[in-house]
């Protein structure tokens, strides 16, 4: 209903003037005839026209809402629900077009009741299309990318209101080629002004859109910074380390880095353990071992990967010994510390158990005489 308090003004403002026409406009100008048959008529056309607007909001439209939810598009209720509420509002603007053809108003009266028709016309319009950018950016970006998008549909909202003012404008016959300039010359102000931080709104957005960091992510910059993402702002990108400290990164930076996203192209993550093992070592043995440690540290419910079994590749003799690497499999990134520990732990003491020699660095001694 409030969409109907404008076109309350402009109804009251049509009937004084078909009331008080003649008088004003000197002898040349003889007020129009049963000018009180005109104003029935223009009151019986715009409840008509709103009132139809009703009929068709509630059926129709419902109609199409309820045929838009059983398809698998979401365009079609991506317009239904941008053009609720506003349905009224435009019959009551046919039914103004119908009242200027029809009732034969005063010059002035009827540029103003164009002039008003036309302006809540673009109005109207800029409401729908705002809508409607909102809206496919929550469905085709919130729900399915799952990434703060309040950023974008500012953005959008405030284009549409804008191009949208400066329509009016110009349907008014106000010049916006002097305001077009000075929007130009404070945009390139404000952009120089405001560098660093247009460089990270835009690096923000392509952050963002190009979905290769999202919140939840655990990532290592090249800087040594790593952490798991906690918020993508327009200005910073927040990340929370093993510390559990925060870690602030602007945008501008972190799209410039080379970091390592751990959770892509899956949180799950291969973990190798160096360890070295004595010449004399029985290496059958020393692999049964170290695969029976694995398999006992990866059964534990919070470390288990189905489907996984551990494994040892010997790859190198060293000055100290056989060198062998051990492939363990975790869930996520984070895991690599606590299962390291259990792991060295373990094996340790089944080394101690089962009589083999981890190697050591050989020590020099010296003996004075």
């Amino acid at each position: 209903m409030s969409h109907l308090i404008p076109f309350t003004a402009t109804v009251t403002a049509v009937a004084a003037a078909i009331l008080q026409a003649g008088p004003e406009a000197g002898p040349a100008a003889a007020p129009p005839p049963l000018a009180l048959s005109h104003l029935f008529i223009t009151l019986a056309i715009l409840a008509a026209a709103i009132v139809l607007g009703f009929i068709v909001q509630r059926v129709v439209a419902s109609t199409m809402h309820a045929m838009a939810k059983r398809t698998a598009n979401e365009w079609d209720d991506i317009i239904v629900e941008s053009m609720r509420g506003l349905v009224v509002l435009w019959f009551a603007l046919i039914g103004l077009a119908v009242i200027l053809r029809l009732v034969p108003l005063r010059a002035e009266v009827a540029l103003i009741v164009r002039r008003s028709a036309a302006v809540l016309g673009i109005l109207s319009t800029a409401v729908f299309f705002t809508r409607a950018a909102r809206r496919s950016i929550h469905v085709y970006i919130d729900r399915k990318v799952q990434v703060p998008t309040s950023i974008f549909k500012n953005f959008a909202s405030f284009i549409i209101y804008l191009l949208a003012f400066l329509v009016v404008l110009d349907h008014l016959g106000i010049s916006i080629t002097p305001l077009l300039t000075a929007m130009g010359v404070s945009g390139l102000a404000v952009a120089l002004a405001f560098q660093d931080t247009m460089a990270n709104l835009f690096a923000g957005m392509n952050i963002l859109m190009a979905r290769k960091i999202q919140v939840g992510d655990y990532i290592r910059l090249d800087s040594g910074e790593e952490g798991r993402v906690v918020d993508i702002s327009w200005r910073n990108t927040t990340l929370r380390n093993p510390d559990d400290n925060m870690v602030i990164v602007p945008n501008s930076k972190l799209a410039a880095a080379i970091y390592t996203n751990t959770h892509l192209p899956a949180s799950e993550m291969g973990l190798y353990l160096p360890v070295t093992v004595a010449f004399d070592s029985d290496l059958a043995l020393v692999e049964r071992v170290t695969i029976e440690v694995a398999a006992e540290v990866l059964a534990v419910p919070e470390w288990h990967v189905p489907g996984f079994e551990p494994y040892i590749r010997y790859n190198a003799y060293t000055d100290l010994g056989v060198r062998f690497s051990v492939g363990l499999r975790i869930g996520e990134y984070e895991q690599q510390y606590r299962v390291r520990h259990a792991f060295y732990k373990r094996l340790h003491e089944r080394f101690r158990a089962e009589g083999i020699k981890l190697a050591v660095p050989p020590r020099l001694v010296t003996i004075d005489k």
